[in-house]
């Protein structure tokens, strides 16, 4: 009979200890690691200025800009003057968002401050807002909405006049404001506005130069669409808002103005003034001072009637539908030539 090894136990006790040890030191080697990676990584994310808040990449400039004179006014009804000058000085006291800026575009949209009647306008309101924030999302762009009634008379379409000059002012480090109505929805998400034909233009808006600026029997109310457009952060366009604005509800000859218009406009149903119609009657009055910065968009569909636009939606499907196939096809030729 075989004697027991009395090494046996103290061995496998020794084997175990061993494990254990070698088990926790390499547990605290993968939490040290990893505590190490994640320090870097949050270090790496907070110093790199794409993710820093607006109010650490443009810290306050120890030299005073326009947002420290005690009369600045946001109103509509006090025309700012200078902006280029003042615009250009705040850029040069913020170079990490002056870079660009020349290019950067802010979209503006927005509703009224009140819940709508009925509860599916408001979730309407949600999915069309949606659909700009993905646009947007898409190529870049920031986006403002705003709800609040800025002027208790500018109401109802005027209210956009108060709206852009105030985000104007309130982001001078954007070159271009793009207004787009609550209710618009974007059609085509992959379609990139061509700013390079607007290099030259202050105001870009979707119309037709002959019923703008053609004779009487021709000029029409719709001849082009505020409901949509893009305008320049510069002083020509806080001039011009200033102006359009005197048209609008703000002005003692508000219902003279809707006279003018309504004679000057033979398919103007309504007799007060709106911003459309008022916008086409300072183009082709004073053509000299805002006709010739002002880009009438015909050549591409910048804005339309969604009874018109869903009609070619066939079609268009067809078009996606044949090059997805392709693309199908293409892969599964690409997978066997592999």
């Amino acid at each position: 009979m075989a004697k027991p090894n009395p090494c046996k136990k103290p061995c496998s006790n020794g084997l175990l200890l061993l494990g254990a040890t070698l088990f926790v030191l390499l547990l605290l080697w993968i939490l040290c690691f990893t505590r190490l990676h994640l320090t870097l990584f949050l270090d790496s994310y907070f110093t790199d200025p794409i993710n820093k808040t607006i109010s650490d990449r443009v810290p306050d400039s120890p030299e005073g800009t326009f947002y420290d004179d005690p009369d600045l006014s946001y109103s509509v009804e006090k025309p700012m003057k200078n902006w280029d000058e003042k615009r250009r000085k705040w850029l040069k006291l913020h170079p990490s968002v002056a870079a660009g800026a020349q290019n950067r575009i802010l979209m503006l949209t927005g509703t009224q401050s009140s819940p709508c009647r009925n509860r599916i306008g408001d979730h309407l309101l949600l999915r069309t807002f949606k659909n700009k924030v993905d646009y947007c999302r898409i190529h870049g762009y920031d986006i403002l909405y705003n709800n609040a009634h800025l002027h208790p008379k500018m109401d109802s379409y005027w209210a956009k006049l108060p709206i852009i000059q105030a985000s104007m002012m309130a982001h001078p480090e954007v070159e271009w404001i793009w207004w787009v109505e609550a209710d618009a929805v974007f059609t085509d998400m992959e379609f990139t506005l061509p700013m390079e034909k607007y290099k030259n233009h202050n105001l870009v808006v979707h119309g037709w130069p002959n019923m703008v600026y053609g004779d009487k029997e021709n000029k029409s109310w719709t001849g082009l669409n505020t409901g949509l457009f893009l305008i320049r952060n510069c002083q020509w366009s806080m001039n011009l808002i200033n102006e359009w604005a005197r048209m609008g509800p703000i002005s003692e000859e508000y219902e003279t103005w809707g006279e003018i218009l309504k004679s000057t406009f033979k398919d103007k149903a309504f007799p007060l003034p709106d911003d459309q119609s008022s916008l086409i009657y300072m183009l082709f009055k004073e053509k000299e001072r805002w006709g010739e910065k002002t880009y009438l968009e015909s050549e591409y569909d910048l804005e339309a009637y969604w009874v018109g636009a869903v009609e070619g939606y066939e079609e268009v499907g067809k078009e996606y539908k044949g090059m997805e196939e392709e693309e199908s096809s293409f892969s599964c030729l690409f997978e066997l030539a592999t």
